[in-house]
């Protein structure tokens, strides 16, 4: 059955509306017609089996019949602080982040980085990386579209450190072993991961995310590009905090212990 992500205001009265892009896809790529049975999700959690009842150039409607249990999310909410990198790199950071299950993603502003862009360039840039999110999501089945923040500086979203039960800032230069940070972070629950552009962080950086609270943390002897270390950290933190690998009928048990690279 055909998934589509549509706004939770979008759903009222036991009906739901589609709008133009989704009402196109429908009529014109699909070829579907009144009759047809489609999933809508709200992107919060909800998933709908819909009857379509109208299709028109600029929406569509259609008649709930069904209601969906909610899909799990991963029990525990990491937030992906990555440096903006350039070009599709970033885009296809995204959608892989969100495959992988992040509950929010920070674009950041570094020393380093060198795709910037202010006023409506960078509006529209970050349209499209909530888009690419939306996507991803219907992809991969997932109930809830991940938060893609507008970028901020690294010096913003380091100081959030202290709001996580975790925080490793990925560093090829050195720091402590996964593992070890992990026995450290114990049943870790909300977790920032905070990774660099190419280039990496600069050393002042570094010092920055630690007196913030954030713990340095690399991931072994190979230098990993910038995409591909938030991907590696994320997966490997799904693993051990997550829902990645675990037993579908058993909650994923992290390691015990106490609290707590960018390429």
């Amino acid at each position: 059955m055909r998934r589509f992500i549509v706004r939770p205001e979008a759903i009222e009265g036991g009906r739901v509306r589609f709008d133009r892009d989704e009402a196109r896809h429908l009529g014109r790529v699909l070829r579907l017609r009144p009759g047809a049975l489609v999933e809508a999700a709200d992107g919060a959690g909800r998933t709908f089996t819909v009857c379509l009842e109208a299709l028109g150039a600029r929406e569509a409607w259609g008649r709930i019949v069904g209601e969906r249990a909610p899909a799990v999310e991963s029990p525990c909410a990491i937030t992906l602080g990555q440096a903006i990198l350039k070009g599709e790199r970033m885009a296809w950071l995204l959608q892989k982040a969100t495959e992988l299950g992040v509950a929010r993603i920070v674009p950041m502003e570094t020393e380093r980085v060198v795709a910037r862009a202010a006023g409506e360039r960078g509006a529209a840039r970050q349209a499209r990386w909530a888009r690419i999110a939306r996507e991803a999501v219907k992809q991969c089945g997932r109930p809830v579209v991940p938060v893609v923040e507008a970028p901020r500086p690294f010096a913003e979203v380091a100081a959030e450190a202290g709001r996580h039960d975790a925080a490793w800032l990925l560093w090829e230069g050195g720091g402590t072993s996964v593992a070890a940070a992990a026995r450290q972070a114990g049943r870790a629950r909300r977790l920032l991961l905070l990774v660099g552009p190419e280039g990496g962080f600069t050393a002042g950086e570094v010092a920055l995310g630690e007196r913030q609270g954030a713990r340095v943390v690399g991931l072994g002897p190979r230098i990993l590009r910038a995409e591909s270390a938030g991907l590696v950290a994320v997966a490997l933190c799904q693993h051990l905090f997550g829902d990645l690998g675990a037993d579908p009928l058993t909650p994923p048990s992290p390691p015990s212990g106490e609290r707590g690279r960018s390429s």
